[in-house]
């Protein structure tokens, strides 16, 4: 059994924002992948992963008791195949920002679940909210709380634009230029984040009226402000309104940046070579960085690894 690749993600704009009703933008990437196989000889290297599985099979099998009207899953097959040595066969990277799990989930939601909404249908605003709404459920056997974008975004490979909790629509999104100078990339901070203690950070902040306001007032003024330029493809805009959002989050989401990053995303700020911002949940993994000038950015950045992931 080789099941059909299932793509990483990249949230664009909109980390922790789309929590509390921020516009978000994610797009499919399709660098890293994964699928689901079977390992009959059952050998160490995917011992983790077919582990994880079984219990992820238990987690859906209370879920499905629990909430019967909303999901239901081939439990048989399932487990049936985990026993064989079923195991996800993964380059994404996990702990990244790049949604390893929403790809898993979106996976098993496409190999087991019964009476399946397909990516063929006409996906109407009700079936997207639905899909989400399991994913969110089925994804939260990772980390906790789940939005559901992360699998969404994997299951129909589509960019995806989020208007707010209830409005979520497929984007359609420029198309890239091959020889822009513009992009956006992903810088390498070395080591992986773990998405539940930083959301933990966040929660505990909102608490604070002076973290609200701020981010009513600013992150979301500005991420809201970079999703419309971005659609829009106005490039002057945009980098006028990602400099505001990266100046805020450093200000105010230091925890969520690695520290020995704080001076390097100040110096992209004060000399406009790049910008950086979240990608994902942070405290490790990937950084998102935008430019208007990729060789300028690569020259400032030489001692760190750059994918570009998309052109302008």
């Amino acid at each position: 059994m080789h099941g059909p690749l299932f793509y990483s993600k990249i949230l664009l704009f909109g980390e922790y924002g789309i929590i509390k009703d921020s516009k978000g933008l994610s797009i499919p990437y399709n660098f890293y992948n994964g699928a689901l196989k079977i390992d009959k000889h059952h050998t160490i290297s995917t011992h983790k992963s077919n582990a994880s599985l079984k219990r992820f099979a238990a987690y859906l099998e209370t879920l499905q008791t629990e909430n019967p009207k909303m999901v239901s899953f081939d439990l048989k097959a399932l487990k049936k195949d985990v026993e064989s040595g079923l195991y996800f066969d993964s380059s994404i990277p996990q702990g990244y920002g790049v949604g390893s799990s929403g790809a898993l989930v979106a996976a098993i939601y496409d190999k087991y679940a019964k009476d399946k909404i397909t990516v063929l249908e006409n996906l109407t605003r009700e079936k997207l909210l639905t899909l989400k709404a399991i994913f969110a459920e089925m994804e939260s056997f990772f980390h906790g709380k789940s939005s559901g974008l992360d699998p969404l975004n994997s299951y129909l490979s589509l960019p995806i634009l989020i208007n707010s909790k209830d409005n979520i629509e497929p984007a359609g999104i420029p198309s890239q230029t091959e020889n822009g100078k513009g992009a956006v990339f992903l810088l390498d901070s070395g080591s992986t984040g773990e998405t539940a203690p930083m959301v933990q950070i966040f929660m505990e902040n909102m608490k604070q009226e002076g973290f609200r306001n701020m981010l009513k007032d600013q992150f979301t003024k500005h991420t809201d402000a970079c999703v419309e330029d971005f659609l829009q493809g106005d490039i002057k805009s945009l980098f006028g309104n990602i400099k505001q959002l990266s100046k805020v989050v450093l200000d105010n989401f230091k925890p969520m940046i690695p520290a020995q990053f704080h001076k390097l995303w100040k110096k992209g700020i004060d000399s406009n070579a790049y910008y950086l911002k979240l990608c994902g949940s942070g405290g490790g993994g990937y950084m998102l960085g935008f430019t208007e000038d990729i060789d300028k950015a690569r020259k400032a950045l030489k001692d760190y690894k750059l994918e570009v992931v998309y052109s302008f």
